[in-house]
């Protein structure tokens, strides 16, 4: 089964190549883009579900910095979609202030396929089990409710609400 939309962005057209051919069978669409500074546009043009960034680009001093810099504005203008580090350079801290920067993985050049293609599922994965928040409320309140075997008084009070505040929530739609 293909999962949707992938957004690959790397200035070397042989990566961008290869990771085509590895993720053919994997994703439905691959956009692949050789300048970051096309990442916002192509986003706002079409859904993506993941993107695929490098850390370094020629215009850069490989420092990294162009990549967070990059991710950064990724996580702004889009925090839903998870963005996928890649770099030739295995630099630890680097990787520790990706990932403190929003990234949902790290992975270094040269790649092994099932191992990178098995990170972005997983990525995908993880992004789409997160529960909406009202749900994650309406189960906890389940759940006071079932301890207080029904009793919305005394669950209100293991909630720290009102009964009134309670019976509201569960009411609501």
């Amino acid at each position: 089964m293909k999962h949707g939309t992938i957004l690959v962005c790397d200035d070397n057209a042989d990566i961008l190549t290869a990771l085509d051919y590895c993720l053919a069978d994997t994703f439905e669409h691959i956009v692949k883009l050789t300048q970051p500074d096309r990442l916002l546009p192509t986003m706002a043009a079409q859904t993506v579900d993941i993107v695929l960034l490098d850390m370094n680009f020629t215009l850069g001093n490989n420092s990294g910095r162009e990549g967070l810099h990059w991710l950064g504005r990724l996580r702004e203008a889009h925090p839903d979609v998870p963005v996928v580090l890649l770099t030739a350079y295995a630099d630890v801290p680097l990787a520790v202030r990706a990932l403190k920067n929003g990234a949902a993985d790290f992975i270094t050049k040269p790649w092994d396929n099932d191992e990178l293609t098995s990170k972005l599922l997983k990525v995908l994965e993880s992004n789409q089990t997160l529960v909406p928040l009202d749900e994650v409320e309406m189960e906890h309140i389940r759940r006071a409710v079932d301890r207080a075997d029904g009793n919305l008084t005394l669950a209100a009070k293991m909630l720290g609400v009102t009964r009134q505040t309670l019976y509201n929530r569960l009411n609501r739609k």
